[in-house]
């Protein structure tokens, strides 16, 4: 019986499940996107976000652990490097779910619900495309109940506010980024504005993790047209980027 089982056992054993799981957890590090079955993937992604967790901190005994889940395999000791030297640097300011699942129509033949399962920071087409939601604030009313124009202007002025001093708004400053940042003296895009990327280089070494291996080349230049207010030219500054960073087309100019 299934009582108190949180996983699910894809009519295998445990040893054939678990090499099932390292099989395709290798496939998806190595491509950034598989397609396989619904239930597979929601099990892979149970699987693999806690051994990439495991690489933000490069130790010797993480490695072997990753190495471990990968099924020690030859393939096993390329994925592993390329986990630590490029998948880990992007990941570093996602506190966890590094996955998404994507679900599509059922397979013809047995009708089963497939799905696709790929690195959310390895999708191109939304990355480029994506715009980042506001963040939703909760006012208490014990005072008293306001008028809907003067909570409007309220969440207004302080969406204006938080606009002005958000560091994120600069394309390749993540959450984490942000907070060392600001620790160090940075604290609004006029700040960074008068700044330059060598100084905010040296700062990013300083702070703890993997922040040094971040770019800050365009940062000072996305920090002005934010302190001026030019929204729209930013939004397309950054459109012409990846991640935070010049186009090959543009650093060959």
């Amino acid at each position: 019986m299934k009582h108190g089982k949180k996983f699910k056992s894809l009519s295998r054993t445990k040893s054939h499940r678990k090499a099932l799981m390292g099989n395709l957890a290798s496939e998806l590090i190595k491509h950034k996107r598989i397609k396989t079955t619904l239930t597979k993937g929601k099990e892979l992604r149970k699987y693999v976000e806690p051994v990439l967790t495991k690489c933000k901190t490069d130790t010797t005994h993480n490695r072997r652990l990753v190495f471990k889940a990968l099924l020690n395999n030859e393939q096993a000791k390329h994925l592993v490097t390329e986990m630590f030297r490029e998948i880990a640097p992007k990941i570093a300011d996602r506190p966890g779910g590094y996955t998404r699942v994507i679900k599509l129509p059922p397979r013809q033949g047995d009708n089963a619900p497939m799905c696709y399962i790929e690195l959310v920071d390895y999708n191109e087409l939304l990355l480029a495309g994506g715009e980042t939601k506001k963040p939703v604030t909760r006012r208490s009313r014990r005072g008293g109940s306001k008028s809907t124009t003067e909570t409007t202007s309220d969440a207004t002025a302080t969406s204006d506010d938080t606009k002005s001093d958000n560091l994120t708004k600069i394309e390749g400053v993540g959450p984490k980024a942000a907070e060392a940042i600001t620790a160090g003296g940075l604290t609004t895009f006029s700040a960074v504005a008068a700044s330059t990327p060598e100084a905010i280089k040296a700062i990013l070494d300083a702070a703890e993790g993997r922040l040094g291996s971040l770019d800050p080349t365009t940062w000072v230049d996305q920090a002005k047209l934010a302190a001026e207010g030019k929204w729209d030219e930013l939004k397309k500054m950054q459109d012409e980027m990846d991640g935070g960073k010049p186009t090959k087309s543009k650093e060959e100019e």
